[in-house]
């Protein structure tokens, strides 16, 4: 027989499976012919049997998988959180970091002041995409601005600042 592969199944699918070898070996079939029987492996049968034996019907239920919610993390939740408002609300600048934007490195820095915490580069871009920031091009001039306005300014304005700084013998920056 072809052997099912449980991870394809709904979870009440998988659980009536489950329920089903457990009545088949209350009859009194062995773990082996409840596998073949039911197409999975003759493993998942023995384990099966053990949880309903320790747990009832309760030990055959689907557990979640994988990693808790913070589990394996560095930064704790609350850090998490902090650092996210921090990026949010402030810029670099304001707190005291040689950058005009921010950056995995500049985040990074700010985690290794903050929490005296030290964490990899490629750790970082994990942690900003789970906080749903996406890396942004910055734009090459102001969308406020106002080009009419900027070429009055430059035609009209800045030859006479310009010529002042001469005189000065300043230099505009």
């Amino acid at each position: 027989m072809v052997k099912l592969d449980l991870r394809t199944l709904g979870k009440e699918t998988k659980l009536a499976i489950r329920e089903r070898a457990i009545r088949l070996h209350k009859r009194g079939l062995t773990q082996l012919s409840i596998a073949d029987l039911l197409g999975v492996n003759r493993n998942s049968v023995y384990l099966w049997c053990k949880h309903h034996k320790i747990g009832g019907n309760e030990g055959l239920q689907e557990k979640p998988r994988g990693h808790k919610l913070g589990e394996g993390r560095i930064l704790t939740i609350e850090q998490e959180k902090i650092i996210q408002n921090m990026i949010i609300d402030t810029m670099p600048e304001q707190l005291k970091l040689p950058y005009g934007l921010w950056t995995r490195k500049a985040i990074k820095e700010l985690i290794k002041r903050e929490f005296k915490v030290s964490i990899a580069i490629r750790t970082m871009g994990d942690y900003l995409n789970r906080w749903g920031f996406t890396p942004q091009k910055p734009k090459k001039k102001a969308y406020e601005q106002n080009d009419k306005l900027v070429k009055k300014w430059l035609e009209q304005e800045y030859p006479f600042i310009k010529k002042q700084a001469k005189q000065e013998h300043a230099v505009i920056h």
